[in-house]
């Protein structure tokens, strides 16, 4: 049947094919979404715009209809017909004005890797192979690919939607910048490039969904970190009832902010379930990622820095530029970046004038969104190169010039104070994480021992970087800008007829451990042995409300939910027990499972408690049985976010006569609170850091003049691997948040946001005998090479007033 139309039964028909047979299922879980099959479903795969920018005529889809195991081909205009266009917008940033962005794109694409038509067929490889086969007339457009020239005035547009490539120009001043530039004694400065990535998780993009026409019920499976955000988006979209959209993210393997965003192809596939009324799956492979996964970073700067004779700060001037995708991410945007690289710089200092600027230009590239630490990284560069240069300057030891610079202890009685970019601060450790560092470094024996190599033409380099990490964001950050984006965490806490507790909690799990912990706190809250707590996540229709993984928030909000549930839950269970036993709720407690009495005798199990409750409540002398289920929920409230901070130190070689570097070794240590399970927390920032090293060392979305990314595999996109991880040595300072009787601080981003600051100043630390330095990063040979050998790569020097 030609050109979408409703039937008379109301139902969605697809164009191109007549309808289906409504397909019955069960629904199977399977630990991944690729071990899940559903009766009768379908694989969908996409053709995606070879172009950067150009425009299709002639779309003949003909012969891959005609395909072997095709059910149905599917061009933008027919998902259009059940799914219009959606625009990213910031309420606080009005200025921030993206293109409408649609599931399949509608006669122009405007990256590489769009997809512009969605082939269905009974298996993938009966899909891609229909993929062939399909005709299309291309107009190619000029793209636009360089963020300086997209910003200038009269620069031809992206888009056709946007009236410029200006997404984002954000100014602040605090202090006389003028005048302490004027006055100082010293002038650091550096140029500093930011290579494009992306995330690469273990497991890709993936999504199944299902819609039932019976009851107009949408379920979707999905390999993602926030199932209450596509919950909306999906009801939104489509026209829903939010009750009628079940979204279950199983467990997902490894997702880094790249799965926090709506996809275009992924609401196109629920579109397609919603047009064939059958089950269809979609599972990214590798090569599309590239091109269709947010990349992130992707961003220059110049930066100064004025010190005085003593090393003090006095000023610092930043000017920053990134470059954007086409459109802005949906719903979360794609400024968030940006804006944290300008607020945080400097944020562990103390800077009494500060001027910054950060401009982000839209091109014909991936759209750029989240991606661990969301900008902190680059903040933390900047301001700790310009302090080793200035050190070098001054004659300074790079540990003094941190030292004396460093936040001072906050006034008693003070519990907030904000940085010279306007970052609200509780309490740092910073100064106490430097001391241990240094020890767990030995870090006099290594300067000692890079003097002497250095005689012997072996170049080391030793950097330091402190970092404050944003954690436990609340709703302050996406509430005020109208985004739909829970800033809390729920868990609901059930004793069951079994004696085990069962946790649902909203905070999902893509590998960082946060279900264990969890389990821990009640565990202990609740004095049951671990083996009775069942924590389960990931699922609209059980779970309470929240906002996901993001932000490194699993421990540090839903942790805080998960230990008021279970307090509360014990004192029911108290309150029960006591009322059977005859005796005072204050005088039993939970031991192993059991309530003991005063006197350390057995009164009941948790299953003895459950039961009564449950089926024989007549034996329990109250006139108000307590509850045996509890939910709570958390978000911060006296402050918009709990900031962890930390140090990170890299021990580097450099080898002056091919350009390799070796990291040797890694330190870092964190307060992140209080600590639920040392080993995952650990394991936490050994694996941040091995991330910020293949920023640092491997990893960059290379384009070519035609928007073209030249390197979309992992032949070519090289991340690091066993052989390029050092010894990372681990340790903690812990200073418990205020705010929440848990006391615990996110970690999870902890090792990216130092990783690359750390190893930029210990590249630059080999490199200073010879009068040269770094900048553009990723820091491949072929870059050293070329800042040693090409003096018009090099760096202007440090200069003195």
């Amino acid at each position: 049947m030609k050109d979408d139309a409703r039937s008379a039964e109301g139902q969605w028909i697809g164009a191109s094919v007549t309808r289906p047979d409504a397909a019955r299922f069960v629904a199977g879980r399977g630990r991944y979404l690729d071990d899940i099959e559903l009766a009768g479903m379908q694989h969908v795969a996409f053709y995606r715009s070879p172009f950067a920018r150009a425009r299709f005529h002639s779309l003949n889809v003909a012969a891959a209809a005609a395909m072997p195991g095709v059910s149905a081909v599917l061009t933008g205009a027919d998902i259009a017909t059940v799914c219009g266009a959606w625009t990213t917008r910031f309420a606080m940033w009005p200025a921030h004005v993206s293109a409408p962005q649609h599931a399949l794109a509608i006669d122009e694409v405007y990256w590489q890797g769009e997809a512009l038509v969605a082939v269905v067929a009974a298996t993938r490889a009966q899909a891609e192979d229909a993929l062939e086969v399909i005709e299309i007339e291309w107009e190619e457009g000029e793209p636009v690919i360089d963020a300086a020239a997209a910003i200038l005035p009269g620069a031809p547009t992206c888009h056709p939607a946007i009236e410029s490539n200006l997404a984002l120009d954000r100014n602040t001043e605090v202090g006389a910048v003028d005048q302490a530039f004027a006055q100082a004694a010293h002038v650091a400065s550096h140029r500093f490039e930011f290579g494009r990535q992306t995330g690469v998780p273990l497991e890709p993009r993936g999504i199944l969904a299902s819609f039932d026409r019976r009851v107009g019920e949408l379920e979707v499976y999905q390999s993602h970190q926030v199932p209450f955000q596509m919950q909306d988006i999906f009801a939104t979209q489509f026209d829903l009832p939010l009750d009628k959209v079940r979204v279950i993210c199983p467990d997902v393997g490894g997702a880094f902010g790249i799965k926090l965003h709506a996809y275009a192809d992924e609401i196109a596939v629920a579109a397609i379930a919603i047009l064939l009324g059958r089950p269809v799956k979609f599972q990214a492979d590798r090569l599309e990622s590239f091109v269709t996964d947010v990349h992130a970073r992707d961003a220059s700067a110049q930066a100064r820095l004025a010190v005085a004779d003593d090393g003090r700060i006095i000023g610092l001037d930043v000017d920053l530029l990134f470059s954007f995708g086409a459109v802005s991410a949906f719903p979360r945007s794609s400024i968030g970046e940006a804006l944290q690289a300008l607020d945080l710089c400097g944020s562990a200092y103390q800077v009494p004038a500060f001027r910054g600027r950060v401009r982000g230009a839209f091109l014909n590239k991936v759209p750029t969104g989240a991606y661990r630490a969301v900008g902190q990284p680059i903040a933390c560069a900047i301001i700790e190169q310009l302090l080793d240069n200035a050190a070098a300057a001054l004659g300074m030891d790079p540990v003094d010039i941190r030292r004396l610079n460093h936040l001072s202890p906050m006034p008693e009685g003070t519990h907030m104070r904000a940085s010279a970019g306007g970052v609200l601060l509780g309490p740092l450790s910073v100064d106490a994480c430097l001391e241990l560092t240094l020890r767990n470094m030995d870090y006099a024996a290594l300067r000692a021992s890079q003097q002497r190599l250095r005689g012997e033409g072996v170049y080391r380099g030793i950097g330091l970087c402190t970092f404050v990490e944003l954690t436990g964001v609340g709703a302050g950050l996406y509430g005020p800008n109208q985004v739909r984006v829970a800033g809390k965490e729920g868990v609901r806490l059930s004793l069951q007829p079994s004696g085990k507790i069962v946790c649902r909690t909203s905070a999902t799990d893509q590998g960082q451990g946060t279900r264990t912990g969890l389990t821990q706190i009640v565990a202990e809250a609740m004095g049951a042995p671990l083996e009775s707590v069942v924590v389960t996540s990931g699922d609209t229709g059980r779970d309470p409300l929240g906002g996901g993984a993001w932000a490194s928030r699993g421990i540090s909000l839903a942790g805080e939910a998960a230990l008021l549930a279970a307090e509360q839950l014990t004192q029911n269970i108290l309150a029960i027990a006591a009322a059977l036993a005859g005796k005072p709720a204050d005088s039993l407690r939970i031991a192993n499972g059991v309530v003991i009495g005063s006197e350390g005798e057995t009164l009941y199990t948790l299953q003895d408690i459950a039961l009564r409750a449950h089926y024989d409540s007549i034996a329990i002398k109250l006139s108000h049985i307590p509850e045996l289920s509890v939910e709570r929920s958390y978000a911060p409230t006296g402050k918009p976010y709990f900031a962890a901070n930390g140090i990170q130190a890299a021990h580097v070689e450099v080898d002056l006569e091919t350009g390799q570097i070796k990291v040797l070794d890694i330190w870092v240590v964190e307060d992140c609170g209080r600590i639920v399970n040392p080993l995952l927390t650990d394991e936490q920032v050994r694996g941040g850091v091995v991330q910020g090293i293949g920023a640092a060392l491997y990893e960059h979305c290379i384009y070519s003049d035609t928007g073209q990314m030249s390197n979309a595999s992992l032949a070519d996109y090289l991340i690091p691997m066993a052989s390029e991880m050092p010894d990372i040595h681990v340790g903690h300072v812990s200073t418990p948040e205020r705010e929440t009787r848990l006391g615990a601080k996110g970690v999870g981003e902890a090792g990216t946001v130092g990783a690359i600051g750390a190893i930029w100043c210990a590249v630059n630390d080999a490199l200073r005998p010879t009068g040269q330095s770094v900048w553009r990063q990723p820091f491949t040979p072929a870059h050293v090479l070329e800042v040693l050998n090409d003096p018009q790569a090099r760096q202007e020097p440090v200069t003195g007033r």
